[in-house]
């Protein structure tokens, strides 16, 4: 089966549904999401999206506070671009529809999060992401041009290469001409022929055994666009949230927000005594690299697998008033956090790398455009600052969309592309094998490529990746194609690309830390690493 669309977006997150609306007046609009169109990571993000909203916050504090977060690896350029436009770009969002707390007096009811010198941070209760993600489905689904096809899934981006035309990583010609499509539900391949296509597919948190992220976080973008030779970039950052609801067993790990902390909750041991002081003089609300590897210091001294987020000292119909999702889920284990401390530990969150592009979202394979997660643009540097993700959705979506309507009218389908290949006929029946040897790899990432690395714990994950790399392409060539398999080939390729990337990073720099490569300083000299185990 063959179709065309001026715009093809896959993932149906804030950066892929933004960019559709703005683009929708201009074409046909096709946006492809491998589960329902609602579940996505911009859903589950509790915390806020942060902007210069009042006096006596500047644009100039939250550059400053953007590249302090991001250990000064940031492209500077990119962050006062990007901070400059979060006000109309958060407007914008307001018009659409979407609506943010406000205080009795009518104004936006601004928290702050770790790493942030002002109140900056808008919200929806603890429930933001999914004030979003409804406000902008609806539209979506409410305009003539876009057409939602839920429950599929996209296989790869289709290039010269299934043109049978070699090209490698250097080549300034590498051109995108839509993707193959897969419908689970009766094993079909589409070649869906586009314009313009958009990656917004979000993060990898899967590639980790504790993760915020939703099942759906499976790096699919970031390894499509690798193996189509376009360039990735900065995967060794993987930001860990510090606190995750301990809860063995439940998958996603339920998030308790930072604006908790914001709010003044407060990091303890078992005992119940402070511990970040001694590692950072912002205490609970130092940058998220720091407080989660403090934690992971703490558990590893101490022997424990959790610590905890105190709230006893807060008053409770406040706390319920603006974290009820929090509230509601501690209380479904048995925890009143009014009278109890809430377990926490340290999970995979937010990747700060990934599909390299410039300034209006351009990929380096032409016509391929990247927003979101899944994108690097050089604003996050080593470290995500809290809630900037959201704002970088909204920003690049837009100059994406900006570059994108000058261009549609000059590009023609390339109509001689085949259809797919199916290549292998065996129906995979053990599903054994592709379940293990996932397992197997988030085994691998979180012992060895987790919050605390060095080169030989890098350098065994790698040989023991490669194992599991030959055995699923081989499980690939022989077998139909199903989402499972492609999912796990996507995991296996963004692990590849982490493990390489952290060796060859010989320093340790925000999120990426590394025994071998001890730092001498934190964040423009906020606390020092002397108190961390070696």
């Amino acid at each position: 089966m063959r179709e065309k669309t001026d715009f093809l977006v896959v993932g149906s997150g804030i950066a892929g549904l933004s960019f559709a609306l703005k683009v929708a007046p201009y074409g046909k609009v096709t946006i492809v999401t491998k589960d329902k169109a609602k579940e996505t990571a911009t859903r589950y993000a509790q915390g806020g999206i942060a902007a210069v909203m009042y006096n006596p916050d500047s644009y100039e504090k939250h550059i400053r506070d953007t590249m302090a977060a991001g250990d000064d690896l940031n492209d500077e350029k990119i962050v006062r671009m990007t901070i400059r436009e979060s006000t109309r770009r958060v407007k914008e969002l307001i018009e659409w529809g979407t609506e943010f707390d406000k205080t009795g007096e009518g104004r936006y009811e601004l928290g702050r999060e770790g790493g942030h010198s002002e109140y900056r941070v808008l919200h929806h209760k603890d429930k933001t992401g999914q004030e979003i993600q409804n406000t902008l489905l609806r539209k979506a689904k409410e305009h003539p041009n876009i057409n939602v096809l839920e429950n599929h899934f996209t296989i790869d981006v289709i290039t010269q290469h299934h043109l049978g035309v070699e090209v490698n990583r250097q080549s300034k010609k590498i051109t995108c001409f839509g993707a193959y499509i897969l419908e689970p539900n009766t094993g079909k391949v589409m070649t869906l022929l586009s314009k313009v296509t958009m990656i917004a597919t979000g993060g990898a948190g899967n590639v980790y055994k504790n993760t915020t992220n939703p099942s759906v976080a499976t790096g699919d973008g970031i390894a499509m666009v690798y193996r189509a030779k376009g360039h990735i970039t900065n995967m060794e950052f993987i930001q860990f949230h510090p606190t995750s609801l301990y809860n063995p067993g439940e998958t996603p790990s339920f998030l308790i927000s930072e604006a908790l902390r914001g709010y003044g909750a407060i990091l303890k041991n078992k005992d119940g005594i402070e511990f970040m002081q001694k590692y950072d003089k912002r205490g609970s609300l130092a940058p998220r690299d720091i407080v989660a590897r403090a934690i992971d210091n703490e558990m590893k001294l101490r022997g424990e697998d959790h610590v905890y987020l105190d709230c006893r000292h807060l008053e409770k119909n406040e706390v319920i008033n603006h974290f009820p999702n929090i509230y509601a889920k501690t209380l479904s284990i048995g925890i009143d956090l009014s009278k109890e401390m809430i377990p926490v530990v340290p999970a995979a969150h937010y990747l700060c790398g990934g599909i390299k592009v410039d300034e209006y979202a351009r990929s380096s394979i032409h016509h391929l455009y990247a927003s979101g997660e899944c994108a690097y643009t050089g604003l996050h540097g080593a470290n995500r600052l809290a809630s900037n993700s959201l704002l970088e959705s909204l920003v690049f979506s837009h100059r994406a969309y900006l570059d994108a309507v000058k261009v549609i009218d000059k590009v023609d389908y390339k109509n001689e592309i085949p259809d797919w290949n199916p290549g292998g006929t065996t129906l995979t029946e053990e599903m054994v094998l592709i379940t293990q040897s996932h397992k197997e790899l988030r085994s691998i990432m979180s012992d060895y490529v987790g919050i605390v690395r060095s080169n030989l714990r890098l350098k065994r994950a790698l040989d023991r990746l490669e194992i599991i790399f030959e055995e699923t392409e081989q499980l690939y060539r022989e077998s139909t194609v199903i989402q499972e398999i492609c999912e796990l080939r996507n995991l296996i390729n963004v692990a590849e690309l982490i493990i390489k990337m952290a060796m060859e990073r010989k320093e340790s720099r925000g999120l990426h830390y590394s025994l071998d490569y001890p730092p001498q300083k934190n964040h423009n000299n906020y606390g020092t690493d002397k108190n961390f185990a070696r």
